[in-house]
């Protein structure tokens, strides 16, 4: 439905090549959180029923991601780390505007970017990785990535007006963008 404006170049996979226990380690930690976000937005709007049945799918296919990146974790005879603050996540975060219905929309399309960028991240592992188990795994989870992406989109569109939607994407899009370049590459997700 849109693309990021910012590239993620090869040497963040590269990166994450060389040091993929705590990339799974970082993994894990997202999807927990991503479960818990969408837990979050359909108690926060329990009045929008398709978001309320959207978000419980995703939260129960995020915890279902959660355990599998465990189960890789634990054939790697690696533990789970400690939650880290993602500098990424609490910046993107602080493009939220206030007031009921905008910042509905903004954590909509957050979300939505969020996972553009999960999708292209994973997919870059996916293609980095020797052919295997692990990189069917993310080959996989970048697909799901990409569903989600355009699954916040369509919730935008449902409860908002789409040009209205359209120029606060490409708004959010350009901050996410500006973001990412100024991030160091390591071994996690952002």
């Amino acid at each position: 439905m849109f693309e990021l404006k910012y590239q993620t170049p090869f040497n963040w996979t590269e990166k994450v090549l060389a040091d993929m226990d705590s990339f799974l380690q970082d993994h894990a930690a997202a999807e927990k959180k991503a479960s818990g976000m969408a837990m979050s937005m359909l108690s926060h709007y329990p009045d929008r029923k398709r978001l309320v049945k959207e978000m419980t799918d995703l939260a129960l296919e995020e915890l279902i991601h959660f355990k599998e990146v465990v189960k890789i974790l634990q054939a790697r005879d690696v533990n789970l780390c400690d939650d880290k603050k993602d500098s990424y996540i609490k910046q993107i975060r602080a493009i939220f505007r206030n007031g009921q219905d905008v910042f509905l929309l903004d954590r909509l399309l957050v979300g939505a970017v969020i996972e553009a960028r999960g999708y292209e991240r994973f997919s870059l592992v996916g293609e980095a990785l020797e052919a295997g188990d692990l990189k069917d795994f993310y080959v996989t989870i970048a697909a799901s990535e990409k569903t989600h992406m355009n699954l916040f989109v369509e919730l935008a569109y449902e409860y908002f007006d789409k040009a209205e939607v359209d120029i606060r994407l490409d708004e959010i899009l350009i901050a996410e963008a500006k973001i990412c370049q100024d991030l160091p590459f390591r071994a996690a997700l952002h």
